[in-house]
């Protein structure tokens, strides 16, 4: 009986041999072991890959902090120039009334040295006049003369100062 099954399934499985069906079913098998290589293969580079996509997404979220943290700067400066609009306004008008007080002063000054240049000239005219009626008196002529010329290089001098202050302030 024992021999009866043996020989039994010896004839199934040459009938299976010759129907394909033992075939397909060898296929089947390594189309299997393909498929479950390959699904390892895909979790082995998706292990891979893990590292990499927290990289690059730690990357991405520094970027945007990044570019948060730039529009917050923009937009203080921005706050602190509108902040400080008015306080510079009012500086700028302060210089400008400075500056016109430092040329109205510097007006001053001029017109009085001019007019003190022409009093020191009139009265050199009238030292000159006097010195002509008083011939006797030519050396006291001599020192005048002097004297005049020191004082109209000192107005000379003078007015040098003031357009070297000028062309600073």
């Amino acid at each position: 009986m024992k021999k009866l099954i043996a020989f039994g399934r010896k004839a199934m499985f040459y009938i299976r041999v010759l129907s394909g069906y033992e075939e397909r079913k060898i296929r089947s098998y390594r189309l299997q072991l393909q498929q479950r290589l390959q699904q390892a293969e895909e979790r082995k580079a998706a292990v891979r890959k893990i590292p990499e996509q927290m990289i690059l997404s730690e990357v991405r979220r520094m970027v945007e902090e990044m570019q948060a943290l730039n529009k917050k700067l923009e937009d203080t400066e921005t706050a602190i120039t509108d902040y400080f609009k008015p306080l510079d306004q009012q500086a700028e008008e302060v210089m400008k009334m400075q500056l016109k007080g430092d040329e109205k002063r510097k007006d001053e000054m001029m017109e009085a040295m001019q007019k003190q240049a022409l009093l020191e000239m009139a009265q050199a005219e009238k030292q000159k006049s006097m010195r002509m009626l008083n011939p006797n008196k030519h050396v006291q002529e001599k020192t005048s003369t002097e004297t005049l010329n020191q004082k109209a290089s000192l107005f000379g001098n003078a007015s040098k100062r003031i357009q070297v202050l000028l062309s600073i302030g």
